[in-house]
Parts: C-alpha cells; sequence; structure tokens
C-alpha cells in the first residue's frame, strides 16, 4: 500500500535556513488536534516508513512531517546535498525549528483552519528527534499536551571519543553514512552546544519532572544503549509508559526505499493510534 501524499509546505525561518514538511489532514474531522513528527540522526521525512506512518496516524490528529533545516537534505527531499548545513546541526537549531512549527500551528490557518490552533500538540520523534521532542517538552510543558517517543534516545552525546578528539583538534570530523557511503561533516559547534547546555539537554536529569505524558515505543530488538536509556527514564519517572514491540529493531523493520509494512511496524502505529487517543481523549 502506497500513502497518500500529504501537502507540502516550507516554514523560512532565516536566510538560506527552511524547515520542509507534509501536512496530512485527519481522516476524522474536527481533528482532535495536531501531532508534529521528527525524524532522527541522519534521517529525514520521506526516509522509508516515514510518509506510510504519517499517513496512518492521521485519523483523528492532523499530522505533520518535518524535515529539521539542518538535516542535511535539501529541495529534492531524498538526497544528502547539504552536508555544510548538516556539519552545523546542533540541537538547538533543530529545537528552535521546532518552535518555530508550533508556534506556526498555533497562528495559523494555513493547515485546518484557525480551530487547529486551539487545539492540543502532541510531538513524536524517532530516535534523535524524541529526545529533541522531549528537551522541546521540557522547555515548554504549557504548549505541549504529550510525547510518544519511537526507539528514541535518552542522552543527546552521540559522538565518539574520536570525534570529538578530531573536533577540538581541527575543528571538525566526520561520520559515515552507512547508507549512501558518505562521510559526513560534523563541527565544533556540535559539541560546544551540547557542552554549553548539558544542564537543558540532560534529559535522564529533567524527566522526573515532566508535566506532560510521556509514552516509550521500543523494538526489543532495538540497540542495547538505547533501551538501557529507556529503562533510566522509567525509573526516574514511573507514570512513563514503556509499549516493547516483539522482534521490532531501530526502524521496526522498516528500510529506505519503504518495502511495505513489517509486522513490527504494524504493531508500533497500533499502539501510537491507541496512545494518541489515550492522550486526547
Amino acid at each position: 500500500m502506497q500513502p497518500s501524499e500529504g501537502k507540502a509546505f516550507e516554514l523560512h525561518i532565516a536566510e538560506n535556513r527552511i524547515v520542509r514538511g507534509d501536512f496530512y489532514g485527519a481522516a476524522s474531522q474536527p481533528a482532535l488536534g495536531t501531532i508534529i513528527i521528527c525524524h532522527g540522526y541522519k534521517g529525514f521525512k520521506n526516509w522509508g516508513m516515514f510518509p506510510y506512518v504519517a499517513h496512518s496516524l492521521a485519523a483523528d490528529v492532523n499530522v505533520l512531517a518535518i524535515n529539521f533545516s539542518h538535516n542535511g537534505v535539501g529541495e529534492d527531499l531524498l538526497d544528502f546535498t547539504e552536508l555544510e548545513k548538516f556539519a552545523r546541526a546542533t540541537y538547538s537549531r533543530d529545537l528552535e525549528d521546532l518552535d518555530e512549527v508550533v508556534k506556526d500551528i498555533r497562528r495559523s490557518e494555513s493547515f485546518a483552519g484557525s480551530a487547529a490552533g486551539e487545539k492540543p500538540i502532541l510531538l513524536m520523534g524517532h530516535s534523535r528527534g524524541a529526545g529533541v521532542c522531549l528537551i522541546y517538552a521540557l522547555d515548554h510543558p504549557d504548549q505541549i499536551a504529550g510525547v510518544i517517543s519511537w526507539n528514541g534516545i535518552s542522552n543527546v552525546d552521540l559522538l565518539t571519543e574520536d570525534n570529538k578528539k578530531e573536533m577540538r583538534t581541527a575543528g571538525r570530523t566526520f561520520t559515515l553514512n552507512g547508507r549512501t557511503k558518505q562521510n559526513m561533516p560534523l563541527d565544533l559547534e556540535i559539541l560546544e552546544d551540547m557542552e554549553s547546555n548539558r544542564g537543558r539537554f540532560d534529559i535522564i536529569g529533567r524527566i522526573s519532572g515532566a508535566a506532560f505524558p510521556i509514552v516509550l515505543i521500543q523494538g526489543t530488538e532495538d540497540g542495547e544503549r538505547l533501551i538501557r536509556g529507556s529503562k533510566q527514564m522509567v525509573e526516574h519517572n514511573p507514570a512513563i509508559q514503556w509499549i516493547r514491540i516483539p522482534e521490532g529493531n531501530h526502524t521496526f523493520g522498516s528500510v529506505h526505499p519503504y518495502q511495505g509494512e513489517s509486522e513490527p511496524l504494524k504493531q508500533a502505529i497500533q499502539e501510537t493510534l491507541t496512545t494518541i487517543r489515550e492522550m486526547l481523549g
């Protein structure tokens, strides 16, 4: 099954800084609210499962799937043609992007009428994107009605010690994209952003004070570090719901290009639909 296409939009945040996205209107109107889907590290909204997931979740809510402005994917929406932007993809920039999207929903009539701005907003992120969602919601609890994490991080530091050493000595390091075989640059400012925002980005340290519902949806075959991080989050905040998807890996069996719905992906979507209704019910 091929998902229907969303309505493309662009938010021009600054010169040469664009958040590109797709809007999927809720099948059942009026929508209960809006959910924003945030991709992860080396990810983008058109990767593999994401268009299908966005379409599938647009049942009771409007769905926005976005590309962060510095994710490295340009106008063609499929290739990493903006590696110099990727080199400066700090968490602070991702959080600024997400803030602009939330503000646009609150003030905009362009997606689903003025009523959309008055309805609850949920955040859903995959991997690194889940970490961005959690930090944003912790910073703006009055704006966000809940966060859904798909195989999400609990520690923002995804750099190796070699990466950090090279950043500090040369100002730039590189990470290999296993799929495209591109050596993707990472500039020192990424490390500096994490170090200067150590308290703000400390998800484990802040999670006990979360004033919004959090649901972790995670494959049993996800990475050991991410599973351990989820366990820590639940230990710090027992109100967090942790749902395990049998045999699900980091992408719930999805690949790029998209090859159809795996059983783990089907279950993850079903659990997410239930979660959305519970959060907004």
